[in-house]
């Protein structure tokens, strides 16, 4: 089982590496290169991978850098540079570093001569990461309605177009303060479907549904009490900017089903985006592998748990695994790996999970019961217990999640 173990985690790098920020813009730029000056703004989760492609390509003809990125995801390639902002802000939860960087932002394009070109490099954890408010809300507001979503077991989209109402930034009212300057964006989608208006919440683009009614019943009273109550902000503007998605969940699952067909295996890529309840689809995951034929198994999307009072540690890839775990039990040869592209997976440092058929027994060995884990949402406990953790530090991209499966016997 270890080597099946390790053909997941290679095959996962392989993955990454495939929707690498730095390689992407810098393949990008050099395929599409400036024809003067440029100042970037780089926000998101892959801000610095992305910032580094860009210098890389552009050299001395990128005046300016302003960084914005969440702890740990900041490389010290930066460190000492000139003319380089870093802005480490609050993720998944904001802090007072997205109101500063939010201001920073606007500083930015505001000191910005009108005839130089704006670069904005875009990756998820940007909606955090970023943020100017609405009179009548404050930061202690924007941190309860961020905790709120993130427990309410709501996906992305949803989550984005609440947080867009709750903006002076999001949903296409930055395009107002570029004031006709020469732009441009380039995105690593984190979202269904790879739309700039969802990814980050749509900084670069007008919102289409922003007249239409939120689905807030799932919020605290408290929350959806303030979100009725807030005043109809002015829309975004018309204008457009040339916008290109540079990396996406499909460039990450065709990059893990190529090396796997490399080190000679047997591929399936599954095509569904996998959605809806992280523990549902951990086990149905690993019932296909337990009732399917020998190879690679490629699925991607994103999750979603539903937190209880006072989760444990782990996110959703962890609860995925331990689930699927559950269903391998005693079985050989089946591995299943599941981990964000991020290399973060809830509010803990580890990617994810890759589990097999000894992974609950070696958890027992601790006194843990998979039930109550799970139950708890603290399946990170449990899948520290076992060994069963992926540790990948940040990956310079954000595509959404990947799940590996493996089965080396015949069923």
């Amino acid at each position: 089982m270890d080597d099946c173990r390790k053909t997941l985690v290679e095959i996962l790098q392989a993955a990454l590496a495939g929707v690498n920020g730095r390689l992407r813009v810098a393949g990008h730029l050099r395929q599409h290169p400036a024809a003067g000056p440029v100042r970037v703004v780089a926000i998101g989760k892959a801000a610095s991978s992305m910032a580094e492609g860009a210098w890389q390509t552009l050299g001395n003809r990128m005046q300016k850098l302003l960084l914005i990125t969440k702890p740990g995801h900041a490389d010290h390639f930066w460190t000492d540079m000139p003319d380089v902002e870093v802005i480490i802000a609050g993720h998944p939860v904001p802090d007072e570093g997205s109101l500063a960087a939010g201001r920073a932002l606007l500083d930015f394009i505001d000191a910005s001569p009108a005839d130089v070109d704006l670069l904005f490099l875009i990756s998820g954890g940007a909606s955090a990461l970023v943020e100017a408010l609405p009179e009548g809300w404050d930061l202690e507001a924007l941190r309860e309605l961020n905790r709120s979503l993130l427990a309410a077991g709501l996906d992305i989209v949803a989550m984005n177009r609440i947080r867009k109402r709750v903006s002076l930034l999001k949903g296409g009212k930055l395009l107002a303060y570029l004031k006709g300057r020469p732009a441009k964006g380039l995105f690593i989608s984190d979202v269904p479907g790879d739309d700039p208006a969802v990814i980050g919440s749509g900084l670069l683009v007008a919102d289409p549904q922003a007249a239409e009614p939120l689905d807030i019943e799932s919020l605290p009273e408290p929350i959806r009490e303030r979100l009725s109550t807030l005043l109809v902000l002015p829309p975004a503007p018309t204008d457009k900017i040339p916008l290109s998605v540079i990396a996406c969940l499909d460039d990450a699952r065709r990059a893990a089903a190529e090396r796997g067909r490399a080190l000679g295996l047997q591929v399936c890529e599954h095509a569904e985006f996998l959605q809806g309840d992280a523990a549902e689809v951990g086990a149905a995951l690993a019932a296909q592998l337990r009732d399917g034929g020998q190879g690679l198994h490629v699925w991607g999307g994103e999750t979603t748990v539903v937190l209880p009072p006072n989760p444990g540690a782990g996110g959703r890839n962890q609860h995925l695994a331990l689930a699927a775990a559950q269903v391998l039990e005693g079985l050989s040869g089946l591995c299943l790996l599941s981990a964000g592209t991020d290399g973060t997976d809830g509010p803990g440092c580890d990617a994810g999970a890759v589990v097999d058929g000894g992974s609950i027994g070696r958890g027992k060995l601790s006194g843990l019961d998979p039930h109550l884990c799970l139950a708890a949402a603290d399946s990170g406990r449990f899948l520290e217990a076992s060994g069963d953790l992926v540790n990948t530090g940040p990956t310079g991209t954000n595509v959404m999640d990947l799940v590996l499966g493996l089965v080396t016997v015949e069923s």
